[in-house]
């Protein structure tokens, strides 16, 4: 059984095929580890955690919705907003029809952002001079199409840099996260993470969420 974490950079599809007609880079140009795939995708223009497993069951214990596993984003936004103005993500947004899951969501001091930790992106964002960004905190239980992305645009915070930043595994110790890992860099878990996976994939019964 093979497991790792990878930094995906900015402009790398989560996966080891490359499509046509495609400006990206796939996992084979970082990942020269054969039979493993990615449990959840990240954008291309996202960034951050990825889980790449040979395993089918931890595969689909860690992405199906019904488990709850939050998922850790630090979004790069225009604007400054307040607590107050990421309460509807907390409650929900419309996407598509459907009502996203309540979400945690707040926003980031300056100082909570380990720039260094976490890198330039290549190419740099695009801001307006005029208008100031700021960073916000959101953990989700779903992976819906650029999530992320379409509920900070539904209340007005547009977001520049996507990054996410820590996968819960839900059995009370520290999320999965990017901790000593640069942009394109990738390790294998460590055997006290392999505990974990392997009672994570020991358990049957998912919640059941609201």
């Amino acid at each position: 059984m093979t497991t790792l974490l990878f930094h995906k950079p900015y402009g790398v599809l989560s996966q080891f095929s490359p499509e046509a007609g495609s400006r990206f880079q796939t996992l084979a140009n970082f990942v020269p580890v054969p039979d493993v795939y990615a449990a959840g995708r990240l954008d291309g223009d996202s960034e951050g955690l990825l889980v790449l497993t040979d395993e089918g069951v931890l595969q689909q214990r860690l992405t199906d919705p019904r488990w709850g596993h939050w998922r850790r984003y630090w979004a790069q936004v225009e604007g400054q907003p307040s607590d107050t103005d990421l309460e509807p993500l907390r409650s929900g947004i419309p996407l598509q029809g459907r009502l996203s899951l309540p979400a945690r969501a707040r926003p980031l001091a300056d100082q909570e952002v380990d720039q260094a930790a976490l890198g330039e992106r290549t190419p740099p964002i695009r801001v307006r001079r005029l208008l100031p960004t700021s960073w916000i905190e959101l953990d989700l239980r779903e992976g819906r199409n650029r999530q992320v992305r379409r509920m900070t645009a539904a209340v007005g915070l547009p977001t520049l840099r996507l990054l996410r930043v820590a996968i819960d595994l839900m059995d009370g110790d520290p999320p999965l996260n990017l901790a000593g890992l640069a942009a394109g860099q990738w390790r294998h878990v460590t055997p006290q993470e392999r505990q974990r996976l392997d009672r994570l994939t020991g358990a049957r019964n998912p919640k059941t969420l609201g």
